[in-house]
């Protein structure tokens, strides 16, 4: 029987001018987590980007407005990646270990985008994905809004588990993909934790 759990992310139906674009952004993407790797996010320059890239300012312009808008749109695919893993879990604990195995892969530039505290801070744009994540699964269980307390408690819960994987991400909690995993759970709110039960969501 299919799990539904945690539906994938809708595919994007693309184009081939589209295609063409998002191969640009990719390689961008690979140029800008080469420079990380040598420098802080802060200090990097477009002209550093492209340079790596073997392209042009002119064509980094055409596809972002500015290297944050870059890391926004790769934090984008990342997270949908990391999602569509914990989707292959059968439980919120399977889910959450396939999410934080995938970030180990991409750990460099998790690390690098993390620390930056500049305009479109990651922090809060990983909050908004991950609020909506967890909204549209209860609520397509249950055909009904989150209740306002209710909604409270998950986004208090979301904060936590984005500071929470910020600080395993930068080194700060040593700990393996499943000890993550269970902390996250053993951090939920009684009230949610009951709901997310009640749904089999956990």
């Amino acid at each position: 029987m299919k799990n539904d759990f945690f539906d994938r992310p809708a595919a994007y139906l693309q184009n081939d001018s589209k295609k063409h674009s998002d191969s640009m952004k990719y390689k961008l993407a690979q140029a800008m987590k080469i420079c990380m790797q040598k420098t802080s996010l802060e200090k990097i320059t477009v002209s550093q980007v492209v340079q790596q890239c073997g392209t042009t300012r002119q064509t980094f312009y055409r596809n972002f407005k500015d290297k944050y808008d870059l890391v926004n749109w790769y934090f984008d695919r990342i997270l949908l990646e990391s999602f569509e893993h914990m989707g292959e879990g059968n439980t919120i604990p399977e889910g959450l270990i396939n999410k934080f195995r995938y970030i180990e892969q991409e750990k460099i530039f998790f690390k690098a985008a993390f620390k930056n505290n500049d305009q479109n801070n990651l922090r809060d744009h990983d909050f908004e994905l991950i609020l909506a994540f967890y909204t549209e699964r209860i609520e397509s269980r249950t055909h009904a809004a989150v209740p306002k307390h209710l909604r409270l408690l998950l986004e208090m819960y979301c904060y936590a588990s984005i500071y929470m994987t910020v600080q395993w991400v930068l080194g700060q909690i040593p700990s393996t993909p499943e000890e993550m995993a269970g902390l996250l759970v053993d951090a939920m709110p009684p009230q949610l934790e009951q709901t997310f039960r009640e749904l089999n969501l956990l």
